[in-house]
């Protein structure tokens, strides 16, 4: 029986393991997600406090955010971004105790994006905060102030679910 002239099979060059090697090697870059939003901002509008079918209380409110900067004539210009933010659980309902419009809110937790079919059937996309952690902080208009604590927070518990239940969002 003749020999194989077939070369022997090589092993591929292993780059050297480095604490800032990720796993899997360098050639696929870091693994490393992350979904975390932190807003300080003032509510445009009171709370809208709903309770799904299961009973668990969600809470539905807007953080504007702005930014000043003058720009290259000199002239003072001010941007402001709307922030859509969704509280579940306790915390949904503290939020509606306690918070107001024009108040001022710390608010911590991740975004997401869904779709839905509006009254007439057209889909319609919408980007939200869902907090894990609100606090709130002095100062603001529409009596919020007078109505809880100064500097005051309601976080979600550890190991609480602050995403939507299964059942349907009631709003």
């Amino acid at each position: 029986m003749a020999s194989s002239s077939r070369p022997a099979p090589t092993k591929s060059p292993k780059s050297p393991k480095s604490p800032l090697t990720p796993p899997g090697g360098p050639w696929y870059g870091p693994r490393v997600v992350v979904n975390k939003v932190i807003l300080i901002g003032n509510l445009g509008k009171d709370p809208e406090v709903r309770f799904t079918p299961n009973g668990k209380a969600l809470a539905k409110f807007s953080v504007a955010t702005s930014e000043k900067w003058t720009d290259q004539q000199g002239q003072k210009q001010e941007r402001t971004e709307w922030h859509n933010v969704v509280v579940w659980g306790k915390q949904a309902e503290s939020c509606g105790q306690y918070l107001s419009k024009g108040r001022q809110v710390f608010v911590e937790g991740s975004i997401r994006s869904r779709s839905y079919d509006d009254k007439d059937g057209n889909k319609k996309y919408i980007t939200e905060i869902v907090a894990r952690d609100v606090r709130f902080l002095g100062g603001g208009g529409g009596g919020g102030a007078s109505r809880g604590a100064q500097d005051s927070s309601v976080s979600a518990p550890p190991g609480e679910d602050v995403g939507p239940p299964d059942d349907d969002i009631p709003f």
